[in-house]
């Protein structure tokens, strides 16, 4: 099976030995993103709404690249330093995905890369 690495300017460049994405097949795996600016490679400022904002713009943006969109999402990983903040997740995420939704899992971690709060990776399929 063929592989096709999938890169975009929209979205923040890897920081470390890894894709934005891979394809393969009708599967593409998305590397996790975190709220990083893509022109800048910094973290957003604001509040949290924001950083888990930039996070679904990432995601959205590589999937567009990847010849998709956020509603080809099967599988999505959501990793946050304080769990406090999932009921704004699920605002956040209503406002890019809708029924039927993904699969999900939701998981508090003690820190994610540059110290951000929130970091997310999905799974598409077409």
């Amino acid at each position: 099976m063929s592989r096709e690495i999938i890169r975009t300017e929209k979205a923040p460049q890897a920081i470390g030995t890894y894709s934005q994405a891979v394809k393969t097949g009708n599967t593409v795996y998305l590397s996790g993103q975190i709220p990083l600016v893509p022109e800048t490679m910094e973290l957003i400022g604001g509040d949290m709404r924001a950083q888990i904002v930039r996070v679904f713009e990432n995601l959205k943006a590589v999937a567009e690249a990847a010849g998709g969109s956020l509603a080809d999402v099967v599988k999505l990983n959501i990793y946050l330093t304080d769990l406090s903040h999932f009921p704004l997740v699920n605002e956040v995420m209503a406002e890019y995905f809708s029924e039927p939704y993904p699969a999900r899992a939701a998981i508090g971690v003690a820190q994610l890369p540059k110290d951000a709060q929130v970091e997310m990776d999905a799974i598409m399929e077409f």
